[in-house]
């Protein structure tokens, strides 16, 4: 049976709630209304789908998609991330019968993690300030070095262990080329209000869940005190100094969504998580086939560039890596897969109906 093609957006959807921190959904009303909108609809259960269609939600979480978060997304504009929440959102609902299911990646984080200024000190024993790279040769000079007092929360055998795996770090960084180590603000912490899911795209996920019978689940990543995870299949150093195994990638994952017939990405940010993940995704299409690229559609008005603005100098910014997001999606366009947006009916994406 041929799939649903656009619905309408249900009466319940208020769009101010994608600038609102605090909006929380009631999955027992949800519950009760995609019951009715499914038989208004004549929507299909997810299972009977000819073809799967698996929408990846990259770290939609309120610090990232809110000012009041610790890390908002807000691109140039300023308000990047909540024009993203009810873009994504929209589409979700629009796109209730051609959408299989929807996976939702969740950054999750301890409170000292090497990629967080207070796991560091200077050479005085003063912690390090966030919003700043941190090279290889700040660390050698004992510029920069570990919080001695952290050195059982980070699970490290002793002082002089965790010294010279933060080096080899900073070096495997710098040697791969993708980054330089950067110093962030504490954010998504476990067991904070910051970690949890935007209220509008858990509502939008819900409704699509109770609607289509669909399962509807999350990946967490990033919880490693010592390495970088901002991609979903795969954290950014897989070895310790002395050889040993640090952490390891979600090959499982990858595996999965390869099998999808067409895979669609957004989420946040456009120029780390996002790029990230589809980097590797993109490797791992390269050494099975090539083709499988042409599966992939990324939704480049669903995600924002991080661009930290200065209070000292209006309308400049402490970091801006909105270029490199920009060169990204132009890599992903040369190698087969997608690059298309929510304002344009998905049956004007290219092959996405074939």
């Amino acid at each position: 049976m041929a799939q649903t093609f656009m619905t309408e957006i249900p009466a319940h959807y208020n769009p101010q709630h994608s600038r609102q921190f605090g909006f929380r959904p009631d999955a027992q009303s949800l519950f009760e209304a995609a019951g009715l909108f499914r038989r208004e609809n004549h929507l299909l259960p997810a299972a009977s789908d000819l073809h799967r269609n698996h929408l990846v939600l990259i770290d939609v979480q309120r610090d990232f998609c809110f000012p009041e978060g610790t890390l908002f997304v807000g691109g140039h504009s300023g308000h990047g991330a909540m024009d993203d929440n009810d873009r994504i959102a929209r589409f979700i609902y629009q796109n209730l019968g051609l959408i299989s299911e929807i996976t939702c990646t969740l950054d999750s984080h301890l409170p000292f993690q090497i990629f967080f200024a207070p796991f560091w000190v200077d050479r005085a024993g003063a912690p390090l300030a966030p919003h700043r790279t941190l090279s290889r040769d700040e660390i050698r000079a004992g510029d920069a070095r570990p919080n001695p007092d952290i050195v059982a929360a980070v699970g490290a055998l002793d002082l002089d262990w965790l010294t010279r795996q933060v080096l080899f770090y900073s070096e495997s960084l710098e040697k791969a080329g993708k980054y330089v180590l950067y110093l962030w603000p504490p954010h998504v912490l476990l067991g904070g209000d910051g970690h949890a899911l935007t209220g509008v795209i858990q509502e939008a996920r819900l409704f699509h869940a109770y609607a289509r019978g669909a399962r509807n689940g999350v990946e967490i990543k990033g919880l490693h005190p010592l390495t970088e995870n901002y991609s979903v299949f795969s954290p950014e150093v897989l070895l310790t100094h002395d050889g040993a195994s640090l952490a390891s990638r979600n090959g499982a994952l990858i595996d999965s969504l390869l099998r999808e017939d067409r895979l669609i990405i957004a989420g946040q940010a456009s120029s780390h998580c996002v790029k990230s993940s589809v980097d590797d995704l993109l490797d791992a299409i390269l050494e099975k086939d090539a083709q499988l690229a042409r599966r992939v559609y990324i939704v480049e008005d669903a995600m924002s560039a991080v661009a930290v603005p200065d209070p000292a100098k209006p309308g400049t910014f402490l970091a801006d890596f909105t270029d490199a997001a920009q060169n990204a999606l132009g890599r992903y366009q040369e190698a087969g897969m997608h690059i298309v947006r929510t304002t344009t009916p998905v049956s004007d994406w290219p092959h996405f109906l074939a």
